[in-house]
């Protein structure tokens, strides 16, 4: 299959949400930056999860989308990930890591998906300040 990035970056964050990712971000960029369309961002509770849902995503965008990454991101002490698929990029981030660079306010005017309104999400939780985010950054 030959997937659109915003197929791709649903992948991703399908796959996240299975491994119990939360604060799932879908940031339509491509307006705003040159290097890429979308950015997934999700917190993950421990290094294991960071693990966990790297993996996840990595299998299900080889599965589905037939990509693999160009780049692979970790950092020293586990606390971030991130993979890269040139029009995707996908940031997993420990909790006091995700609040510390608030990677999803960088483009403040970038457009989020609603994946309350997506097809194969289960388990979307979100704390209070990326609920506030979401709630002036949904697409209409």
């Amino acid at each position: 299959m030959t997937a659109t990035s915003r197929e791709a970056a649903l992948v991703a964050a399908r796959a996240a949400d299975s491994k119990k990712a939360t604060d799932i971000v879908v940031q339509d960029v491509a307006p705003h930056i040159g290097v890429t369309d979308y950015f997934v961002i999700v917190t993950a509770a421990n290094n294991r999860q960071v693990d966990a849902i790297i993996d996840e995503v990595e299998e299900k965008l080889r599965e589905e989308c037939a990509i693999k990454p160009a780049g692979r991101e970790i950092s020293p002490d586990g606390t971030w990930s991130l993979l890269d698929y040139g029009h995707v990029v996908v940031h997993v981030f420990q909790p006091e890591t995700r609040d510390h660079y608030r990677l999803e306010t960088l483009w403040n005017e970038a457009e989020a998906i609603d994946l309350a309104a997506e097809p194969g999400f289960e388990n979307l939780e979100y704390g209070e300040r990326i609920a506030k985010f979401l709630g002036t950054h949904l697409a209409s």
